[in-house]
């Protein structure tokens, strides 16, 4: 094993989009009509305001990969701009809150494999093998190297965008005007309607920092990733409302507030019995594509911590491949006890919750970003521009719009995540301190 191999950069324009588009659409979208029906017209728009609010993040993220384009992203402009404590709390959180997402991923993927193979979600057994199968190809994929792995994220990014635009399209040709929404059906505020729809929508559009952690991975990452950043929320942005308004266009708005599965029922409507099949298929390489890039980001922020000595160093050894290797086997462990914890009888409790706690950790990166950019600018010598600095505050507004809307147990429960990584840091602190120590004396 090489324990300092660097990769040769792989990843291009396309292929870091596809990891950034590739996250954001998740399983989040599948559910977005129903949840948007109650506010008709109004839930669309909702759906351009957290694109927006998306897309001031993404330029802040832009502007600080001009400056900082180096590996871990938001992790290492949290360091850069407010230091090692703040960077590693944003790695603490943010790892954390990946390595449980890679299990819920292979949960609901399990969840779809059921239309095909009834009977499966009711087995046990039958469906640990299958999440475990699913995490353990992931980690294997992406030792194997970041050319094939990113490959990979390209097709699968396509792939589950595709059928999305489809059903949404048809949409436009079914029915015609028939169902179209209502502006307001709430007949409440008009502003208070499109903030609760809007924090509904804004956990669909999480994930888009990603393609700045893998930097040393792209060519040319200070020009590369900015525009796959404004181009990634503009594409999901686009991909959300189309589809979205396409499946209220087919189904009734009080049979969609009501649907559990509201993309197969606009697809059965426009392609027949094969549409909810067609679906799930489409839903499985959403997810397929979404863990892909968890398992990839899920490794290089813990890496990059190593090499800052802000977490052991094992996870900074990479593999002939130039692939964090401890880390992605250490992911692929993590992956494993969890689900071993949700599929087994009692446990499945203690699984949702590290899943709650874990939620708030997706966001923290947002905040430590927009801070540190304010800070990082006043560092520069000279007075930085008004509006970049109000561009920096906006996308700070924004993140604390999301976090609070993320709901009470959620914030408290992610603050006390937080407060658990202290003590965590301080041990890190002592026992890396006493082990780069050792390795300098031999």
């Amino acid at each position: 094993m090489a324990e300092n191999v660097t990769p040769k950069p792989c990843m291009g324009f396309w292929r870091t989009w596809a990891l950034g588009v590739g996250m954001m659409i998740g399983s989040g979208i599948f559910m977005m009509p129903a949840l948007l029906a109650p506010f008709g017209g109004l839930g669309l728009m909702s759906i351009l305001v957290t694109g927006g609010g998306t897309l001031l993040i993404a330029l802040m993220l832009s502007r600080l990969t001009k400056v900082i384009p180096k590996v871990g992203g938001p992790y290492a402009y949290a360091r850069e701009g407010l230091g090692d404590f703040a960077a590693f709390l944003t790695m603490w959180g943010y790892s954390l809150s990946i390595w449980t997402a890679v299990a819920a991923v292979a949960v609901g993927f399990v969840g779809y494999l059921d239309v095909f193979v009834p009977g499966l979600a009711a087995d046990p057994l039958g469906s640990l093998a299958v999440s475990l199968s699913l995490v353990w190809a992931f980690v294997a994929l992406n030792i194997k190297g970041v050319q094939e792995s990113s490959s990979f994220q390209l097709i699968t990014t396509i792939l589950k965008i595709l059928p999305l635009l489809l059903i949404g399209g048809l949409g436009f040709f079914h029915q015609g005007v028939d169902y179209m929404p209502e502006v307001n059906p709430t007949g409440g505020n008009p502003l208070s309607a499109l903030s609760a729809a809007a924090i509904l929508t804004m956990w669909a559009f999480v994930g888009i920092e990603c393609a700045t952690i893998p930097a040393e991975d792209v060519i040319e990452p200070e020009k590369t990733i900015p525009r796959v950043l404004f181009w990634g929320a503009v594409t999901v942005t686009l991909v959300y409302l189309v589809s979205t308004f396409g499946v209220m266009l087919v189904v009734p708005a009080e049979v969609l507030a009501t649907s559990t599965s509201p993309f197969s029922d606009a697809a059965t409507a426009v392609m027949g019995p094969f549409g909810a099949k067609f679906v799930a298929i489409g839903a499985m390489i959403s997810m397929v594509g979404a863990l892909n890039a968890m398992v990839l980001v899920g490794a290089q922020t813990p890496m990059a911590a190593a090499r800052d000595k802000l977490f052991p160093l094992s996870f900074a050894k990479m593999s002939r491949n130039g692939t964090p290797l401890f880390s992605l086997i250490v992911l692929g462990l993590l992956a494993t006890v969890l689900l071993l914890l949700n599929y087994t009888k009692g446990l499945r409790g203690a699984f949702e919750f590290l899943l709650l706690l874990s939620t708030l950790s997706v966001l923290i990166p947002y905040a430590f970003s927009a801070v540190a950019e304010l800070v990082l600018l006043r560092k520069v010598g000279k007075a930085a521009p008004l509006q970049t600095t109000l561009l920096s505050l906006a996308a700070f507004v924004y993140t604390t719009w999301v976090i609070a809307g993320s709901g009470y147990e959620t914030v408290f429960w992610g603050f006390i995540l937080l407060l658990a990584g202290m003590p965590v840091y301080a041990w890190l602190h002592v026992h890396v301190t006493e082990e780069t120590q050792g390795e300098v004396a031999e």
